[in-house]
C-alpha cells in the first residue's frame, strides 16, 4: 500500500517574508539607478581635493557623498516615474522596478521626491545652503528640463539634459568652498562634452529601443554619418576644456594624463567616424566603454596632483 507521505506532492517553500523585504529593498535600490550614482561619485571626490588643495576631511566627504548620493537618487527615481511608459517597450529598460510592476507608479514618486527632500536638507546642514541649492538645481533640471521638455522633443535632449550629470561637480566644490570658481566651471565644461559622445555611442547600439518608443535621440533621427560627425566635434572640445585646467589650477600629473587619455579618446572617436563611413560593422559600445575608463582616470588625476 503506498503511504500518504509518498502521495503527497512535495511542498513548494513559500517566499519568506525577509526576502519579500529584500526583493523590496532591492527594487527601491534599482530606482535611483546605482550604477550612474557611481560615476557621479567619481567626480565629486577629485573635484573636492582640488577644491582644498588636499584631503577635504573624512567628515566633510562623506556628508557630501551622502547627500549627493541622495539627490541623484531622487532624481533617477522620478525619471523612471515619469518615463515608466517608455521603459516597458525598450529592451535596456524593461527591468527596471516600474516596468516590472515591483514597485507602483505612486510609491516611486513619493520616494522620490523624499530623497530630494532629505538630500536639500542633509546638504544644508552638513555642508553649506549652496550645495543644498545646486542639489535642487541638479534635480530640477534632470527631472523637469530634460526628461519631461526634452527627451521626447528634440535630438538635442542629451546635450542640454546633460548638464544636470555635470552639477556634482559644482557640489563638491562648494560642499569645500562654499562658492564656485573657475577651476569648477572648466570641470564641469569637461562633463558637459563630454556626455554627447559617451550616450551617442550607447544609444547608436540601442538605435532600435528609442526608435520603438519614439524617443529621438540623434542616432534615431540623423544618420549614422551625421552622429559620428558630431561624436568627433565634442570629444575634440571635451579634450581642449580639460586641458584648461592645466594652466593653473593642476599640476603635471594631471597635464600628462589629461593629453594621453584624451588622445586615446580622439582615437576611438575618429575610429568609429571610420568604421561609418566604411559602411562596415560599427562597435559604438568601445568609445561607451573607454569614455568611462576616460573620465573616471581624467578625475583621478585631478586628485593625484593635489595629494602627492
Amino acid at each position: 500500500m503506498t503511504s500518504l507521505a509518498e502521495t503527497t506532492p512535495t511542498a513548494v517553500p513559500t517566499v519568506t517574508g525577509v526576502a519579500r523585504a529584500r526583493a523590496q529593498v532591492g527594487a527601491y535600490v534599482a530606482l535611483t539607478k546605482p550604477r550612474i550614482i557611481e560615476l557621479l561619485l567619481v567626480t565629486t571626490i577629485p573635484t573636492m581635493v582640488l577644491a582644498a588643495h588636499g584631503w577635504p576631511g573624512w567628515g566633510l566627504t562623506a556628508a557630501t557623498l551622502v547627500g549627493g548620493s541622495l539627490a541623484a537618487g531622487s532624481a533617477n527615481a522620478l525619471n523612471c516615474w515619469w518615463d515608466r511608459d517608455i521603459d516597458v517597450v525598450m529592451h535596456r529598460t524593461s527591468r527596471r522596478p516600474l516596468a516590472k510592476h515591483t514597485v507602483t507608479p505612486n510609491a516611486a514618486l513619493v520616494f522620490g521626491l523624499v530623497l530630494g527632500v532629505v538630500a536639500t536638507l542633509e546638504l544644508a546642514v552638513t555642508t553649506n545652503v549652496l550645495s543644498a541649492l545646486l542639489a535642487d538645481a541638479a534635480i530640477a533640471f534632470y527631472v523637469c528640463v530634460y526628461t519631461m521638455i526634452l527627451k521626447r522633443r528634440t535630438s538635442q535632449n542629451i546635450v542640454w539634459g546633460g548638464a544636470a550629470g555635470c552639477m556634482p561637480v559644482l557640489i563638491g566644490w562648494s560642499a569645500v568652498t562654499d562658492s564656485l570658481s573657475w577651476a569648477a566651471v572648466v570641470l564641469f565644461l569637461v562633463i558637459f562634452f563630454w556626455t554627447p559622445p559617451h550616450f551617442w555611442a550607447l544609444a547608436m547600439k540601442f538605435k532600435d529601443d528609442y526608435a520603438r518608443a519614439s524617443v529621438p535621440m540623434l542616432p534615431v533621427v540623423a544618420t549614422p554619418q551625421t552622429v559620428a560627425r558630431r561624436v568627433v566635434w565634442y570629444s575634440w572640445a571635451m579634450v581642449l576644456t580639460s586641458g584648461l585646467l592645466a594652466l593653473d589650477a593642476s599640476g603635471p600629473v594631471y597635464l600628462v594624463s589629461a593629453v594621453v587619455l584624451g588622445a586615446a579618446f580622439l582615437r576611438e572617436a575618429h575610429a568609429l567616424q571610420r568604421e561609418v563611413r566604411a559602411g562596415g560593422a560599427v562597435k559604438p559600445m568601445r568609445l561607451f566603454h573607454y569614455s568611462i575608463t576616460y573620465l573616471a582616470l581624467l578625475f583621478l588625476a585631478v586628485a593625484v596632483d593635489q595629494l602627492v
